[in-house]
């Protein structure tokens, strides 16, 4: 597990707090460090604060994501609420604003990870024409091509696939998808995630077919 902030306070008890609950922590305090460290090491989770001198978290962000789906916790401060809805629409997978109860933290991460390993629990492939889901290897072919989609854009996804037509509100999929306490839980959190699966999986994402919007209500997945 890797934790990235140039607060040495800051990451000192973070990495504590989840050395506690049996982890194995790597400390970095800028981004750079956090590269190199990255470019051989493949953790289970990241940690990682937006706002680093040189390198920033957004930067190191977008390379998580260009290598794959490692589960990612963001820290911002409260006025950073930009850099949460990029961080969100880059493929964070939840954050938490500083200050935070380093427990919280440390439940959240638990519980990040378990989502992020735990099998989907419908396992039979979905068939939708040129769509196919498939949750026991966690890959979508969309129009013949393989699409990369983070942890939570794959379950939300499946969710929303396994009962087509059938309407969800926001707070739905967020009970559904995301393991945040609610206190932290924010309904733009589904509609970043939708905008993103519709740049992945429709031919044309400004004019989606497959999730479509019930303006006041939610969205559902049209078969």
């Amino acid at each position: 597990m890797l934790v990235v902030d140039d607060e040495p306070m800051v990451r000192e008890v973070v990495a504590r707090y989840l050395e506690r609950d049996g982890h194995r922590v790597h400390e970095a305090p800028d981004g750079e460090a956090a590269l190199g460290w990255l470019a051989t090491n493949d953790p289970a989770l990241v940690v990682l604060d937006v706002m680093l001198p040189g390198v920033d978290g957004l930067t190191i962000l977008r390379t998580l994501r260009d290598r794959g789906d490692v589960p990612v916790m963001l820290l911002t401060a409260r006025t950073e609420e930009i850099d949460r809805v990029v961080g969100l629409e880059l493929g964070a997978d939840d954050y938490i604003v500083k200050p935070f109860s380093p427990r919280e933290l440390t439940v959240r991460v638990r519980n990040l990870l378990r989502r992020s390993a735990a099998p989907v629990p419908h396992t039979r492939t979905l068939h939708f024409d040129d769509l196919t889901i498939d949750p026991a290897t966690r890959e979508v072919v969309s129009r013949g091509q393989r699409v990369e989609l983070t942890p939570k854009e794959f379950s939300l996804l499946h969710h929303l696939a396994s009962s087509p037509r059938q309407v969800f509100s926001r707070q739905q999929l967020l009970d559904a998808v995301w393991s945040s306490s609610p206190e932290y839980q924010d309904p733009a959190t589904v509609t970043v995630h939708v905008g993103r699966l519709r740049q992945k999986i429709e031919a044309e994402p400004e004019r989606p077919q497959r999730i479509s919007t019930v303006w006041g209500v939610g969205y559902r997945f049209e078969p």
